[in-house]
């Protein structure tokens, strides 16, 4: 038997809080994330700070999340594709790339309401009590200094496919659902702008899928349509 399985074996025989006392002694010599270096603080304290944390930047960090299991729980499984989104700020996420050529994805999280997920009638009453919803737009807002206009909606073009996360209603990190872009609904007072809330299915049909693969090809097939309300 070697070392490690020994150890191994009497950690299974200590108590819980022999386990716990154990685990402490090894936080001094093992760092769980290299972010506890960038920020010169250890996880625990990083996760406290999260859990004290107002909703909105709960909000914010949920956000964050969902890209982040974007890229380990969807992209990594992809075959044949490269991440190579640019630095800087962008209006999508991330650029990825196959031979077929290059697909820009904005991540967005479902939206929710008083802990639970928001219905797209709740957002507008031009849409269904039967969808969900998404908020298609910046987490910050501005204004353009040489047109004056709000710089916070998204235009038409800045993206190819939008992955919303499905969390708010799954409780699963990895549960996304996929549409085209150029499907989505415009703003009635300036079409070229997308509309703030996106009705979103909750299962797979002709406007939405689960499935990234299958939501490229639709961008590729370049069909022209717009999602159900």
């Amino acid at each position: 038997m070697s070392l490690v399985d020994e150890i191994k074996l009497l950690l299974e025989r200590c108590t819980e809080g022999q386990r716990r006392e154990i685990f402490d002694h090894l936080r001094r010599y093992v760092e769980i994330h290299p972010i506890e270096a960038k920020l010169n603080a250890q996880a625990e304290v990083i996760l406290e700070a999260i859990d004290r944390a107002s909703d909105l930047t709960l909000r914010g960090i949920r956000g964050i999340i969902a890209e982040a299991a974007f890229a380990v729980g969807v992209l990594r499984d992809l075959e044949r594709w490269r991440d190579v989104t640019p630095p800087g700020d962008a209006p999508f996420d991330f650029l990825l790339e196959d031979f077929g050529g290059q697909v820009r994805v904005q991540v967005k999280m479902q939206r929710r309401v008083s802990g639970r997920p928001m219905m797209a009638n709740e957002a507008s009453r031009l849409l269904s009590p039967e969808m969900f919803v998404v908020e298609t737009q910046r987490t910050r807002g501005g204004i353009n200094r040489t047109t004056g206009e709000d710089t916070r909606p998204y235009r038409f073009g800045e993206f190819d496919i939008l992955a919303v996360s499905m969390h708010p209603s799954t409780n699963n990190w990895d549960s996304f659902m996929y549409t085209v872009s150029q499907w989505l609904l415009p703003r009635q007072d300036n079409p070229t702008l997308l509309m703030k809330f996106q009705p979103v299915s909750p299962v797979p049909n002709d406007d939405w899928t689960d499935d990234f693969l299958k939501c490229v090809s639709w961008f590729r097939s370049e069909d022209t349509k717009r999602i159900q309300v």
